[in-house]
């Protein structure tokens, strides 16, 4: 019995070694030319102290003594994004009470404006009066050194769009509101033009899923269908299979589980893009961490293989935008 028992366990190690063999990144041909590409979440922003965040922590209240003047989601910041090198910039929307689509970060008011309530019950005239810069503190509220300077510098997702026709942006819903993704494509209908500016939408299940019903090849992506996605992937990834929530989207793969990406990261590139799909690298996911965290240090940046052809999701476009740019010059 012991002798089956070992010539089982043999064979076990000889499949074990075999996967990992066959799966290797060696089996595609590097991208002869791999594109970094770089989203930039929020804009050029306040960066802050990610310890212990939740989902109700108000960031604004924690941020790092200020660099500059920009606040995430206006114009100015968009700006700013896409002049540091940005291909995509992720930006936040709420519907108003008059049917548009506010872009602001927090589903409510309270953290950083001198407004209150959800911002889905306020028109767009009223969202313009508030100060977007009046809760912004660092140092627990001492002083307020944003305070004043984002009096009506809330934009529509439609003037935003105006004001950057070249640009591309991930639309991020906050909201679980299918309605929101019925607004999307009837400004989309609407403004034809505008569609190659819709790079993409993600967030809440019921918008994300309704937009892409309505807006062809939008390639929408939520929270639940990348945790599908990459648990599926890497239980059976190593046969080939690919599951149907890694296809015709956007892969999210945080920079601290590539290694469990088999192929990772030509092979991966192959199969992702026979797909359909786009990757994004994002940066570590810990237990417990609430948010997105992005490629947002120049050592971090340097961890990524140089074949590695997708998007780069960081928070600090300003920093790593020129390193990406340096590099491909």
């Amino acid at each position: 019995m012991w002798q089956w028992i070992r010539i089982a366990m043999a064979g076990l190690v000889l499949f074990a070694i075999s996967v990992v063999v066959l799966n290797g990144s060696w089996h595609a041909p590097a991208p002869a030319d791999p594109q970094r590409r770089l989203l930039s979440h929020r804009g050029v922003h306040q960066t802050f102290d990610r310890t212990n965040i939740a989902n109700d922590t108000c960031t604004a209240e924690r941020i790092f003594p200020p660099t500059h003047d920009l606040m995430e989601n206006t114009l100015p910041s968009i700006k700013a994004a896409f002049d540091a090198g940005a291909d995509v910039v992720e930006i936040d929307i709420a519907a108003t009470t008059d049917g548009q689509m506010a872009v602001f970060h927090d589903w409510s008011l309270g953290c950083r404006t001198d407004g209150k309530g959800p911002i889905r019950d306020h028109s767009m005239e009223e969202l313009r009066a508030l100060d977007l810069g009046y809760g912004y503190t660092a140092d627990r509220g001492s002083t307020f050194p944003l305070r004043g300077k984002g009096i009506g510098l809330m934009p529509t997702l439609s003037e935003v769009f105006a004001a950057f026709p070249q640009g591309r942006f991930l639309i991020n819903y906050k909201s679980r509101d299918a309605y929101e993704g019925i607004l999307l494509a009837a400004l989309i209908e609407a403004n034809p033009d505008v569609r190659r500016a819709l790079w993409s939408a993600y967030g809440g299940t019921e918008p994300t899923e309704r937009a892409n019903e309505l807006i062809p090849g939008l390639r929408g992506f939520t929270s639940t269908g990348t945790r599908y996605c990459l648990i599926g992937y890497v239980l059976l990834g190593w046969s080939g299979h690919i599951p149907v929530e890694c296809r015709n989207t956007h892969v999210m793969v945080p920079i601290n589980y590539t290694w469990a990406m088999w192929g990772w990261p030509d092979l991966f590139h192959q199969r992702m893009a026979a797909a359909g799909s786009d990757i994004i690298l994002i940066g570590p996911v810990e237990a417990g961490e609430t948010g997105t965290s992005g490629i947002d240090t120049p050592e971090l940046l340097k961890t990524i293989p140089d074949t590695f052809d997708g998007y780069i999701w960081t928070n600090r476009i300003e920093l790593i935008g020129p390193l990406v740019t340096s590099e491909v010059l």
